[in-house]
């Protein structure tokens, strides 16, 4: 078992260098993933489709309204419901108003990889355009059963084939088990080796349940969890989430690293 399969509980996370090849008769569909290192697939511009929040840019702000000097650090991505969550999540740690974010969609490069370096590659990507302090995020779905499979590339499998479909795909194999990881990459400068803040929570697949959230929240239940992410309210979701995990981590470093940023 891999170290980060160990972290995980016994998923695999996929690794660099490898090529996976899974066929799920059930659909119909063969899915060939290459995993190789920083090799760029596609772009992605990060604004969901939403023409509002790609127009104008308005700043979010965490908590209150940050004072003239607080230093703003630039979200990637054009996800409402995530960028919901992450403000509700960081409120705990910008009460005394030295940092706000600001949500910035951009046009970014898709790399393949250890989840880890996709993450760094991104925010590299990212603050090479801002020249500021820089903040992506990468999640993953790892299923025990497909070797920590579809892992970062879970996004893409949805869009194709639903949370749905993937619980389909997942239908022949007797491990249920998975686990959701959320990686988040900050730069404070383009110079700057970007800093990772990294939660995970351990659950299973399951039939969707539940209406809220997004992406595949339906289909995630944690472990000792009676309700999957779909089920929950934001406040029982946010309590024990991936993402959750790995803001407390980035809230706690940037409550005694705020001052630092550069302005």
């Amino acid at each position: 078992m891999t170290r980060s399969a160990a972290a995980a509980g016994g998923v695999g996370i996929p690794t660099k260098g490898s090529v996976k090849r899974v066929l799920f008769v059930a659909l119909g569909a063969e899915f060939t993933l290459r995993l190789s290192q920083y090799r760029v697939v596609t772009h992605r511009r990060y604004d969901n489709g939403s023409r509002r929040l790609a127009g104008r840019r308005p700043p979010v702000h965490l908590g209150m309204q940050p004072a003239p000097s607080a230093r703003v650090i630039h979200f990637v991505t054009g996800n409402r419901k995530k960028l919901e969550e992450v403000e509700q999540i960081l409120q705990t740690y910008t009460g005394d108003n030295r940092w706000s974010v600001q949500p910035r969609p951009l046009d970014l490069p898709e790399w393949q990889g250890e989840p880890e370096d996709i993450a760094r590659e991104k925010c590299r990507a990212a603050v090479r355009i801002t020249r500021a302090p820089t903040l992506v995020e990468d999640t993953q779905l790892c299923f025990a059963a497909w070797g920590g499979l579809p892992g970062p590339y879970v996004k893409h499998f949805v869009s194709q084939v639903g949370a749905a479909g993937l619980v389909r795909m997942l239908e022949a194999f007797e491990d249920k088990r998975a686990v959701a990881q959320c990686i988040f990459a900050l730069a404070e400068t383009p110079d700057a080796e970007p800093r990772l803040f990294i939660g995970r929570t351990a659950g299973h697949v399951v039939a969707p349940r539940g209406h809220s959230g997004f992406g595949w929240d339906p289909i995630f239940l944690p472990d000792d969890a009676a309700c999957t992410y779909a089920e929950m309210g934001a406040a029982a979701k946010n309590a024990i989430s991936h993402r959750r995990r790995a803001l407390d981590q980035l809230g706690e470093y940037l409550a005694q690293h705020a001052a630092q940023l550069p302005q």
